[in-house]
């Protein structure tokens, strides 16, 4: 399964352990993670402004997942109205990736996600998901 992970839980992946963190090795192991130029900037400045990261490892974090399945910067974001305007720009991104499943912790993302054409699923959600099937 082609899977789009947000800032917010990338961030929360290498900052804490915990569901996301378990999420992300889930993802990395059995399916195909999908990270928007978008996403990869987001995470690298909360890394090193807010997690206050060292930068030689916020490189490190970078360089790791740049060996995932990149997606440049969509054209235009998406056009459905959010109150974050970069999150327009993540959800185009998650979009033109391919992603079949969008997982974000972004409560305004979660709210609209019966109006995108991806899944949008918080990380308990993406994990009570995969561990049915």
């Amino acid at each position: 399964m082609r899977v789009f992970l947000d800032t917010n839980v990338l961030v929360s992946a290498f900052a804490t352990r915990g569901i996301c963190a378990d999420v992300l090795r889930l993802v990395l192991t059995e399916h195909t993670l999908v990270i928007g130029d978008v996403v990869l900037h987001e995470l690298t400045r909360s890394l090193r402004t807010r997690i206050r990261l060292p930068a030689r490892m916020v490189d490190e974090i970078e360089a790791f997942l740049r060996e995932s399945e990149i997606v440049p910067r969509p054209p235009a974001p998406w056009t459905l109205p959010v109150r974050d305007e970069d999150d327009r720009w993540v959800l185009a991104s998650a979009i033109a990736g391919k992603a079949e499943v969008f997982v974000t912790g972004d409560r305004d993302l979660l709210d609209v996600a019966d109006q995108v054409p991806i899944r949008i699923v918080d990380p308990r959600g993406f994990w009570q998901m995969l561990r049915k099937t």
